[in-house]
C-alpha cells in the first residue's frame, strides 16, 4: 500500500503479509485499518485523497467494482468490495485485476512508455497477464482479458486452480518451480537461493530458470501470433531470475512465432519492480 500523486511519485509506503489461509472479514479489516493507519501517520486528511486504487489476484467487474473470484484465495466469490470499502473509509475506490493496475502502472510510467500495443506479465504465485492495445486496457466482453497464465500448453496435464487443464500457470507459478527447485537441489532451497546458484553458474538451478523462459516462450508464442504486440514486459517477483529466463522465452518466440510478428516485438524485465502494481492502481482513480 502507498500514497501516489498524480505523476506516479510514491511518498509512502507500508508492506502488509497476507496469511495463506486468511479469511475475507480479516483481510478486508486488515485493509481498512492498514489505509486509516497510512492517513493517520502521514498526517493527510480524507479530503486530500482523490481515491483509492487497489489491484485484486482474479477476475472484477470493474465498473461495479465486484470481484468474481480469485484462483489463489477461496472465499471470494462474488463480493461488491468497492462499495464494502466505500461504506467502511467514505472514500471513493476503484477495483480491478492487479495485473491490469501492473499493466497501466508501466504503460504510463515504465517499461511500456511510448508504446501503444503491450502485453504486461507477472511472474509469481500465479501468472498473470495485461493487455494494452491501441493505447487502451482491453479488459475483453465480460473484463476477464488477460489471462495468459491459464492458457494451455499441453493437451493433457495437471488440473490448475481455475479448473483448466495443463495451463501455464500450473507449470511455472512459483509453488511448482520450488517443488521442482527442492527435488534438484535439495529440501531446504528457496528460489532467491535458486536465483543466487544460477548466477553463479550452477548447471541446475540455470536449467530450473531456463525451463520456466521455454515454457513461458511457447504460450507466449500465440499471444505475439494473435496480437502482434510491440512489447512484452514480464515482471513479479520470479522475474527477478531476468535474463536466465527471458533469453529462452526470447528464443522460443523467435523459433516458433510467425516471422513478422516475431521480428517486431520486444521482450523486457518491467521497469517499476514492486510499486509496479501500486503506481497502477492509482492510475485507476
Amino acid at each position: 500500500m502507498a500514497l501516489v500523486d498524480h505523476r506516479g511519485r510514491v511518498s509512502y509506503r507500508r508492506e502488509v503479509e497476507t496469511p495463506l489461509n486468511v479469511k475475507r472479514p480479516e483481510l478486508i479489516s486488515s485493509l481498512v485499518n492498514n489505509i486509516r493507519g497510512i492517513l493517520k501517520e502521514s498526517g493527510l486528511k480524507k479530503k486530500n485523497i482523490v481515491g483509492i486504487g487497489i489491484g485484486v489476484p482474479g477476475p472484477v467487474d470493474s465498473e461495479k467494482g465486484i470481484v468474481r473470484y480469485f484462483p489463489n484465495i477461496k472465499g471470494w466469490e462474488g463480493v461488491p468490495l468497492k462499495s464494502i470499502l466505500q461504506a467502511r473509509l467514505g472514500i471513493k475506490v476503484a477495483l480491478d485485476n492487479d495485473v491490469n493496475a501492473m499493466t497501466l502502472g508501466e504503460y504510463r510510467f515504465g517499461a511500456g512508455r511510448g508504446v501503444e500495443n503491450l502485453v504486461c506479465l507477472t511472474l509469481g504465485t500465479g501468472v498473470g497477464g495485461g493487455l494494452i492495445i491501441n493505447g487502451e486496457i482491453y479488459r475483453g466482453s465480460t473484463m476477464c482479458a488477460g489471462e495468459v497464465g491459464h492458457i494451455p500448453i499441453n493437451e493433457k496435464g495437471p488440473r490448475c486452480n481455475c479448473g483448466g487443464i495443463a495451463c501455464i500457470e500450473r507449470y511455472i507459478g512459483n509453488r511448482y518451480v520450488l517443488d521442482r527447485s527442492k527435488k534438484a537441489l535439495g529440501k531446504k532451497i528457496t528460489l532467491e537461493r535458486v536465483d543466487i546458484l544460477a548466477k553463479q553458474g550452477n548447471k541446475k538451478a540455470k536449467a530450473i530458470w531456463e525451463d520456466v523462459g521455454r515454457k513461458l516462450g511457447i504460450a507466449l508464442t500465440g499471444v505475439v501470433n494473435l496480437l502482434n504486440p510491440d512489447l512484452i514486459v514480464v515482471g513479479g517477483g520470479v522475474s527477478k531470475a531476468g535474463e536466465l529466463i527471458l533469453r529462452p522465452l526470447r528464443q522460443e518466440i523467435r523459433a516458433r512465432a510467425m516471422k513478422d510478428q516475431a521480428k517486431h516485438v520486444k521482450v523486457v524485465r518491467a521497469r517499476l519492480g514492486d510499486n509496479a502494481g501500486i503506481i497502477g492502481a492509482s492510475l485507476l482513480v
